[in-house]
C-alpha cells in the first residue's frame, strides 16, 4: 500500500516538473511572418496584444536571410528606428529568440537603413515575471539563440493556445525550485 502511495507521489512530482518547464513558442506575425506590414504600421503591436510573454518563451522570426534581419535595440533606437547601435543582430532566417529576462524587449529590422522599421517592422515585447503578469521595464534584454530548424512551428492566435504558458504558471526559472522536491521524493522512494 505504501509503495502505491509513493509511486503516485513520484509521478505527481514528475508531472509538476514537466508542466513548470513548458515554454511557449510564438511565431512572430503568425502566417505573415517577420516582414514589412503592408498598409498597417501597427501590425506587430496588434499581434502582441492579448499575449502573455514569459521568461523561457521562444519567438520564431520567419524571414528570408539577408532580406530582413532581427536586431535588438534600446528604446530610443526603437522609437527612432536607428540602426547604428544594435545590441544584437541576426541576418539568417528563420531565427529563434529565447526570452531570458523580464522587462521590455525592443526588436526592429535594420534593412534599408531602418526603412523596414519605419514601415512598421518593429516589435515590442513586454515580458512578465514568473507569475505571468507583465512588467514594462525600460531596458531591453534577451538572449538570442542560434537559428534552429523549426519544422512546423506553432501559430498562436490572439487568444491563448495549448502551447502558450497559462497565466499563473511558472516559467523555466521555477525548475530550479522544483528539482529539489523531485530529488527528495525519489530519495524517499529508495528508503521505503
Amino acid at each position: 500500500m505504501s509503495m502505491t502511495i509513493l509511486l503516485v507521489v513520484v509521478l505527481t512530482a514528475v508531472a509538476v516538473v514537466v508542466k513548470v518547464t513548458e515554454a511557449a513558442t510564438y511565431v512572430v506575425g503568425d502566417s505573415t511572418g517577420w516582414a514589412v506590414p503592408r498598409n498597417n504600421p501597427t501590425f506587430y503591436t496588434t499581434w502582441t496584444s492579448g499575449k502573455r510573454f514569459s521568461v523561457g518563451d521562444v519567438l520564431v522570426f520567419n524571414f528570408m536571410s539577408n532580406v530582413h534581419d532581427v536586431a535588438t535595440v534600446s528604446r530610443a533606437d526603437y522609437d527612432a528606428c536607428a540602426v547604428d547601435n544594435t545590441l544584437s543582430r541576426e541576418t539568417t532566417g528563420p531565427y529563434n529568440y529565447t526570452i531570458n529576462s523580464t522587462g521590455t524587449h525592443y526588436i526592429i529590422c535594420t534593412i534599408a537603413n531602418g526603412g523596414h522599421c519605419f514601415g512598421g517592422q518593429k516589435l515590442t515585447i513586454r515580458v512578465g515575471n514568473s507569475t505571468g503578469g507583465t512588467s514594462p521595464a525600460s531596458s531591453p534584454t534577451g538572449s538570442p539563440t542560434s537559428p534552429t530548424p523549426t519544422g512546423s512551428p506553432t501559430s498562436p492566435s490572439d487568444s491563448p493556445s495549448p502551447t502558450e504558458t497559462p497565466a499563473g504558471s511558472s516559467s523555466a526559472s521555477s525548475l530550479a525550485a522544483t528539482l529539489p522536491l523531485v530529488f527528495m521524493t525519489i530519495a524517499l522512494a529508495f528508503f521505503y
